[in-house]
């Protein structure tokens, strides 16, 4: 008579009892319970009563092997939809003329000082003939475009989708509010178009939006348009770091890279960094 083979989960529970019994305990093989799909994953949840986030899924899905059906299906589409999302931003801001971008954070409200400051320095970009380029969200984007609605500038709104925190602000011209669903083609519109670049204090995001700007300038993909950033108290720490430790301590820059960013505590001083730049090429807003 042929013996049954002893399942898993038999060999677990003897391999528990024999704990502390000088028997040799042999482990279960490391792929055992290897997840082979979204689908396998939520069956083991359902199975386990557990619930699986979106996050996990997103984590999940990262081990699972495709095949090329799936991925021409999933893949080819979203090419489609991220050209789409250029041709859009291409044709809309084509023609807007001289803009400067402001970045800061979503969650700046509108009794902050630096929100104030925001306002103020987008009306004086309009007043001086620039237009104003933001995320378009609540914040410190929304003060930017207030500022520049105020003085019937034109106001750019480049909005992402995000579940939480973003929707767009009412101060954006009807014939210039973009909505994006990836960051980085949204990043190509706030460059691409800008010729300046006025950044309030903020989070990752804008973190994220000063640093492409710096890079792109470093390694010269883009002219060496002037970076400001309002409030010291806010980036002088960060500046310090970058001196002290970027640039001394490993030497990962060069000096010059410092000279790539300005530190202002006033809307006049930011807006007189962006007039004084473009002085020295005899160059002024053409709108």
């Amino acid at each position: 008579m042929t013996k049954l083979r002893k399942t898993s989960k038999t060999k677990l529970q003897e391999e528990n009892a024999n704990i502390g019994s000088g028997k040799t305990i042999i482990q279960p093989e490391a792929n055992a319970n290897k997840v082979k799909s979204i689908k396998k994953a939520r069956q083991m949840a359902r199975e386990e009563n557990l619930q699986i986030s979106e996050e996990d899924q997103k984590i999940r899905k990262a081990f699972v092997d495709k095949d090329w059906n799936e991925i021409k299906i999933a893949d080819s589409w979203q090419i489609f939809k991220v050209m789409a999302e250029f041709v859009d931003g291409f044709e809309k801001l084509s023609r807007i003329g001289p803009c400067v971008s402001i970045f800061g954070s979503a969650r700046t409200k509108p009794d902050n000082p630096y929100y104030i400051m925001a306002e103020e320095i987008a009306a004086k970009l309009v007043r001086h003939g620039y237009g104003v380029i933001t995320g378009g969200g609540p914040g410190i984007m929304e003060a930017g475009n207030k500022g520049a609605h105020s003085e019937g500038g034109k106001s750019v709104g480049l909005n992402i989708e995000l579940p939480f925190e973003q929707f767009h602000n009412i101060y954006i011209d009807s014939d210039k509010l973009i909505n994006f669903d990836y960051f980085f083609v949204r990043k190509v519109m706030f460059i691409k178009y800008a010729q300046g670049f006025v950044v309030m204090p903020g989070g990752f995001g804008t973190l994220d939006e000063l640093f492409e700007a710096i890079t792109l300038i470093q390694t010269r993909k883009i002219g060496r348009f002037p970076i400001i950033l309002v409030g010291k108290a806010y980036w002088q720490g960060l500046l310090d770091w970058i001196e002290s430790v970027m640039l001394t301590q490993e030497s990962n820059i060069n000096p010059e890279d410092l000279k790539l960013v300005n530190i202002v505590d006033t809307p006049t001083e930011a807006v007189k960094v962006i007039d004084e730049f473009y002085s020295k090429y005899l160059l002024s807003p053409n709108f």
